[in-house]
């Protein structure tokens, strides 16, 4: 049996978990729906030990292009390593299906989708009072990607509590609307920020909501960094969850200033990224990153993304342009 959308229909769950718990062979039930069922707390209990949790998130760069191909044998082929155009224009259209399996504007979709989330989900899921101040928080959301999130400052830019923007942050997180990228644990002996930061989970809308409509218009915005460091660390995130991994991933920021902006913690140990969206190498790209190995003592496994199109070494860094990324 497959239900769809369950999550506007959370007593089934009770239902469900006892006849799984009576006959518990697998695959009797598939469940689907647009919310994270584990942030749900009432789901979460009738849940646990009894399920197999797959995250479908948007398409990435790679499965967009092997769908251009349009034919079932070579969507089914690797994508290649060097993907053709722009890394804006991947960033605006986003990985929503129906934009690419119709043919669909982004912001024609998009402004749609945003329209039934206000209205439908958060409404009847949340108890959302105040559409109108909730949608200024997402827009609020939206300017801070990339940012230390800083509860009292939105919910004040926004006209609410803290604790009413801790519980919509929430809303966000379990509707898969964006995602916190937590600090890093390793203090190397100093002080750290330890407040997460916000990205979105689809950078298609992030630039809707940032009224960003075409690639030539990130490409000279204000926000153009912010959005490429929400693209480089949303599609890692993407690429641990689609071949069943639990992403391990945070960022790293002293009391100076001295920052990484991703950390991967990888069986090897950590591995530091830095995130750039220039189309060419400088030499002050890489000064997050050799701040990050003298204090670690772990040189040579640090490794630099950036919006230019050309992967290779230098001077003990990976430099990786986002066409190879992740």
């Amino acid at each position: 049996m497959i239900l769809d959308e369950l999550q506007h229909a959370p007593d089934l769950f009770s239902y469900i978990q006892v006849l799984v718990d009576e006959e518990p062979a697998p695959g009797r039930f598939t469940l689907s729906g647009s919310h994270n069922f584990l942030l749900m707390r009432r789901i979460a209990q009738s849940l646990a030990g009894r399920v197999h949790i797959s995250h479908l998130l948007p398409f990435s760069p790679a499965e967009l292009h092997r769908l251009s191909l349009r034919t079932g044998a070579e969507i089914d082929r690797p994508a290649p390593r060097a993907l053709p155009g722009d890394w804006t224009d991947f960033a605006v259209a986003g990985g929503y299906p129906p934009i690419h399996d119709r043919g669909i504007d982004p912001s024609e979709w998009l402004s749609m989708y945003v329209q039934t989330y206000l209205q439908r989900d958060v409404r009847e899921l949340t108890q959302v009072g105040d559409l109108e101040a909730f949608r200024r928080f997402v827009l609020l959301s939206a300017g801070r990607a990339g940012q230390v999130l800083n509860l009292s400052g939105i919910g004040a830019d926004c006209g609410v509590s803290h604790q009413t923007a801790r519980r919509w942050v929430s809303v966000l997180e379990a509707s898969f609307i964006v995602f916190r990228l937590p600090a890093h644990h390793e203090n190397f002996n100093k002080r750290l920020t330890k407040s997460p930061k916000l990205y979105f989970l689809d950078t298609g809308l992030l630039c809707y909501l940032l009224r960003i409509r075409t690639g030539g218009q990130l490409a000279t915005h204000a926000m153009r960094g912010a959005v490429f460091e929400n693209f480089v660390i949303s599609e890692l995130l993407k690429s641990c969850y689609h071949a069943g991994r639990e992403p391990r991933l945070s960022f790293w920021r002293d009391h100076r200033g001295h920052e990484v902006d991703l950390v991967v913690e990888t069986p090897r140990g950590a591995v530091p990224v830095e995130i750039k969206s220039g189309a060419t190498v400088a030499s002050d790209f890489f000064r997050g990153l050799r701040h990050w190995e003298k204090l670690s003592g772990d040189a040579g496994r640090g490794i630099l993304v950036y919006g230019g199109g050309d992967s290779y070494p230098r001077s003990g860094v990976a430099v990786r342009s986002w066409r190879h990324w992740p």
